[in-house]
């Protein structure tokens, strides 16, 4: 294959908000220090190795990059903002995504607590703010009442959700109507082993909506890129909560591995740009991939996977493996 980096990819738009993106994104919840929720899912990188990993998803075309309160406590948005900075990356030239915990908080806090994001993330703006998960302590159409005075205040450019159900998707774009905005996102688990949105209606509703998907874990944590089946003692090494997901999920993957590695030998490739390639390609321009990167090698070779034009056949025959 060519040169990966320096590339430019054709951008798809982000729900109906005219903003333009590239199919993959860069996750990083890795970035987190070892703190917060990624205690026991992810060691400690180094900000030299973040930097790397931002400058080759930049050089590589990558254009948005998304983080989390949740992801340290803040420390994930620190560590981001600082690599886009040592990269030469001026406010306006990405697009950052973040998301709003909304644990035992009122939705009111959306709007109070935007601050300490932009803190972190400075001299970035949020791009689009997402509610991390649906929560029981504010209802939904307070909670995008908040993100719609946000956005009409300037605030934001886009409104998203995450681990939203078809219904909650409907509830949340039904409220964004009656202030004249839409729902841009919905982010959500897909890959090879977990085909859930292909029949639980979300998939179907983004569709209906214009809703855009962004697919996370699209590797099922490292599962289908096949390491783990090739050398069983890597796991060994894998903080404890990633090493009891990443167990559960071994068993399932061996005919979808072998699937891969047949596609992957007529493309050059390796499984996981092919299983990668299947979540940016498979359902259109309305998934878009968000894989984390712990190396600066990973981050380059993910971008491999937008190179990987999967025949309609070579779908099927993945689909028809890996079950929904």
């Amino acid at each position: 294959m060519d040169n990966i980096l320096d590339k430019k990819w054709a951008y798809r738009e982000l729900g109906q908000t005219g903003i333009g993106l590239s199919p993959l994104g860069l996750g990083s919840w890795q970035f987190s220090r070892g703190k917060g929720a990624a205690i026991g899912v992810w060691g400690m990188l180094n900000q030299t190795k973040v930097n790397e990993i931002v400058l080759n998803s930049l050089a590589g075309g990558i254009n948005w990059f998304d983080t989390a309160e949740a992801y340290g406590m803040g420390q994930s948005e620190e560590s981001l903002a600082e690599a886009l900075k040592q990269a030469g990356i001026r406010p306006g030239e990405c697009f950052i995504a973040t998301k709003w915990q909304p644990t035992m908080r009122s939705a009111s806090s959306l709007k109070t607590l935007l601050p300490i994001r932009e803190g972190f993330l400075s001299p970035y703006k949020v791009d689009l703010y997402q509610v991390h998960f649906p929560g029981l302590f504010a209802s939904i159409d307070a909670q995008m009442d908040n993100m719609a005075a946000l956005y009409k205040e300037g605030r934001i450019r886009a409104i998203g959700v995450s681990n939203f159900n078809a219904s909650q998707m409907r509830i949340a774009q039904k409220r964004l109507n009656k202030h004249g905005l839409s729902l841009a996102s919905n982010q959500v688990k897909y890959n090879l082993l977990d085909r859930q949105i292909e029949t639980n209606g979300v998939l179907e509703t983004a569709r209906e909506l214009g809703i855009s998907l962004i697919a996370y874990s699209p590797l099922a944590m490292g599962v289908l890129s096949g390491k783990y089946q090739r050398n069983p003692e890597y796991l060994e090494m894998v903080p404890f909560i990633r090493r009891k997901t990443i167990h559960r999920a071994l068993e399932k993957s061996m005919p979808v591995i072998a699937k891969l590695s047949e596609i992957s030998a007529r493309y050059n490739a390796d499984i996981a740009q092919v299983a990668l390639a299947w979540v940016i390609y498979g359902q259109g321009d309305t998934v878009f991939a968000l894989a984390g990167a712990s190396t600066p090698v990973q981050a380059r070779e993910n971008l491999r996977a937008l190179d990987i034009k999967l025949t309609a056949a070579e779908i099927a025959e993945l689909n028809s493996v890996s079950g929904s």
